[in-house]
């Protein structure tokens, strides 16, 4: 009996934890990464200012914590998901489809949170940082990467491992640059796909035939 108060206050912890990564990662949503302040953040979480510096040292302590919260999340998903036991359900043009159609949905759906993490990561000055960052993502890009080649008898090209992860890098760059960051300018609107269904079948024949699945 004497453990149930630590416990109950453990579970609040928590709870007021993912509460503020929560309301932290809304605030990056609607207002970018200047418009995320701590006093922003702790109204949205329903807590005060202090409570919030009481756990992270400063803002950018916080903010580093929905990075790595953000990044291990999805490669967290990426793993229960891509597994052995899946690829047999279909071909490698399937899964292809499936994965490029995941990543543009995404993208859209976060843009703005994207957004705001990219900035962020990209101007941080701890080299630190960025490198474990930098490390997550890989190691995610590998795990999609590795459940592919399970249909490596597919793929004609004479360097399977390689091509897998440079085609999924380029699919990356590609919907980064466009609906991401949002770099490309209505001059070029003319040379790309109309809609994002005529961008998914692009891709998708882009991906599939560098890997000359045939």
């Amino acid at each position: 009996m004497a453990k149930k108060p630590f416990m109950v206050k453990q579970t609040r912890s928590r709870e007021s934890l993912q509460r503020l990564l929560k309301a932290a990662t809304e605030i990056l949503t609607e207002r970018g990464l200047e418009g995320a302040t701590i006093p922003c953040i702790a109204a949205r979480a329903g807590l005060s200012p202090g409570a919030v510096y009481r756990r992270f040292p400063d803002k950018d302590a916080l903010l580093q914590t929905v990075v790595f919260t953000v990044l291990e999340q999805n490669d967290e998903n990426t793993k229960t998901l891509l597994t052995p036991k899946f690829a047999e359900e279909g071909s490698l043009k399937f899964f292809a489809k499936q994965i490029i159609q995941k990543s543009l949905e995404g993208q859209r759906q976060n843009a703005n949170l994207m957004r705001a993490l990219d900035q962020y990561i990209h101007t941080h000055p701890n080299a630190a940082f960025r490198k474990k960052v930098n490390q997550l993502n890989i190691r995610t890009l590998r795990r999609v990467a590795d459940f592919l080649l399970l249909k490596r008898k597919e793929i004609k090209h004479p360097d399977p491992e390689a091509a897998v992860s440079f085609a999924l890098m380029q699919v990356g760059f590609a919907l980064r640059e466009m609906i991401m960051l949002d770099t490309i300018s209505e001059d070029w609107s003319s040379l790309l796909p109309k809609d994002d269904n005529q961008l998914l079948r692009e891709l998708t024949r882009a991906f599939l035939s560098y890997l000359d699945v045939r």
